[in-house]
């Protein structure tokens, strides 16, 4: 507590103080702890105490973020950014992510703009091109890394299948955290990983889980550069998922003990002739459709079964600090 006056002004006593100095340190470890909703309450009872102190409103607008509860959180932002001489950074950002969670673009394009992000011209939401990055599903949960193309700052469309258990889409518009927790390579290069905060826009692509049978990876590559109505992707999940460690999780690849110190693949050491894909399409019949097609034109190509499972979104529970990257997770425990 840096201040010592009260909302009328006036000058707090020292037993006062006091009793304010031991309530904001509660709020901090309820936040730390992951007991957001008690945190809010804290720094709520704080800020009526001390309203003119921004990082009080910047630190319940920051439970409210991690809750979910995008109209709290940038109301209680942009007092902070009303209450500061000069642009914090991190305020805006989370009020810029706050407003584009709560659909409020206007706002967010202000936000951006004070963070000296250039962004394309227009109202509404932003279509603009961020490059490629991934996304963590779920971090709360099973934390499944995807690859997404960003749309604007903290918003993005997701670009693989992901496993029907995750309940996100090939397609999925999803809001993503502002900071990154780690990295993963693309192509030749790194990009950032940042954890998933919630899908803003289903896709009309639902996930198909397709067993087969195939004597190479030419039949896989013929089956993907297929193009039929109502197909969005398919993907060889047998080649391209792996279950990590959760260091790897959070985009901090590593060796491990049974690593090829090569650095090959299994399916570089040994073609498994059992595929599992992951096809995202409008409906089953353009499945069905694109697999006879696959399979008619080609030998040893036998299709086993498709399967389509809807799965719900899993909500974050009390008590699980997600938001943190794995280095920061490690530090606050130890």
């Amino acid at each position: 507590m840096t201040a010592d006056h009260d909302a009328d002004g006036e000058l707090l006593d020292d037993e006062t103080l006091e009793k304010l100095q031991a309530l904001e340190a509660r709020a901090y470890t309820a936040f730390d702890a992951g007991d957001l909703a008690d945190a809010a309450i804290l720094f709520g009872q704080l800020v009526e105490w001390t309203p003119d102190i921004p990082h009080l409103h910047y630190m319940r607008g920051l439970a409210h973020k991690y809750l979910r509860e995008w109209a709290l959180s940038l109301q209680d932002n942009l007092r902070s950014e009303q209450l500061r001489d000069e642009v914090d950074e991190a305020t805006a950002w989370n009020a810029g992510i706050a407003a584009t969670g709560a659909g409020d673009w206007a706002e967010a394009r202000r936000q951006w703009t004070r963070c000296g992000i250039p962004l394309p011209e227009g109202e509404g939401p932003i279509d603009g091109n961020f490059g490629i990055a991934c996304v963590r599903l779920n971090p709360w949960s099973s934390g499944e890394t995807v690859y997404m193309r960003r749309l604007d700052p903290v918003r993005a469309r997701v670009e693989n299948v992901p496993l029907p258990e995750s309940g996100f889409r090939f397609g999925d518009i999803v809001l993503h955290d502002g900071a990154s927790t780690g990295h993963r390579t693309y192509g030749e290069r790194e990009v950032p990983v940042f954890n998933a905060m919630q899908r803003l826009q289903q896709s009309d692509m639902a996930t198909h889980a397709v067993f087969v049978q195939c004597e190479g990876p030419e039949d896989i590559a013929a089956l993907r550069a297929m193009t039929l109505p109502g197909i969005g992707l398919v993907e060889d999940w047998t080649h391209s998922v792996r279950h990590l460690c959760l260091r790897c999780s959070y985009g901090t690849p590593h060796q491990h003990d049974d690593d090829h110190s090569d650095g090959e693949t299994r399916d570089d050491d040994h073609w498994e002739s059992e595929r599992n894909l992951g096809i995202a399409a409008q409906g089953r019949a353009a499945v069905e459709k694109l697999m006879a097609v696959w399979t008619a034109a080609g030998s040893g190509r036998v299709l086993e079964a498709i399967e389509q499972r809807e799965h719900p979104l899993p909500d974050p529970e009390p008590g699980q600090v997600w938001w943190l990257g794995q280095d920061e997770a490690e530090e606050q425990s130890s």
